[in-house]
């Protein structure tokens, strides 16, 4: 008689363990990817002849006026330079109006796999990985303008769980990017 009322009391114990599993994490984090990785495009800037930022605004334009979506035009005032880009009508809707610019799908993130999971006193924090896929016809412009970038190549993320009337809930991540529309 004793051990059916054990065995009850031990699964209820086991199914409200307060710690936070590697397969439960992954599951709450899972739905918010693929993300959408873009390369942004300013609607005017200015840099000085020979900077690093002049460098990125002309490898911008001339990638932009190879690929036929954008006029673009560069205005010299004294020592600096200032670009403007414009979409053309017939540019791909996948380019968006961003604030100050414009933003082009360049490639996806997608999740991985969780790395490490450490406790904290309102929950816990997991590293994860994510890792860069699906390339799309922008993905060279995005490798001029970010060239340690490469498709295939991982990244760690940060997420935050905390325990809520009995579950696990996913508070918070430091992606930057956001899931496709």
């Amino acid at each position: 008689m004793r051990t059916a009322f054990l065995l009850p009391a031990l699964l209820l114990t086991l199914a409200c363990s307060s710690k936070l599993d590697r397969r439960k994490a992954e599951d709450l984090i899972r739905p918010i990817y693929p993300v959408v990785v873009p390369v942004m495009v300013p609607e005017k800037a200015s840099a000085e002849k020979g900077t690093p930022a002049y460098l990125r605004l002309t490898t911008l334009k001339d990638n932009l006026d190879k690929s036929g979506w954008f006029e673009s035009s560069v205005k010299i005032e004294g020592g600096q330079e200032t670009f403007t880009f414009r979409l053309k009508p017939d540019a791909p809707k996948a380019i968006k109006a961003a604030p100050q610019g414009f933003s082009m799908p360049a490639a996806e993130a997608v999740f991985v796999r969780a790395v490490k999971m450490d406790p904290t006193r309102e929950g816990a924090r997991v590293l994860y990985e994510i890792r860069l896929e699906k390339p799309t016809a922008q993905f060279p412009l995005f490798e001029a303008l970010h060239q340690e970038v490469r498709v295939g190549q991982t990244k760690v993320r940060h997420a935050t769980f905390e325990r809520r009337k009995g579950t696990w809930e996913l508070t918070a991540t430091d992606e930057v990017f956001h899931k496709a529309e």
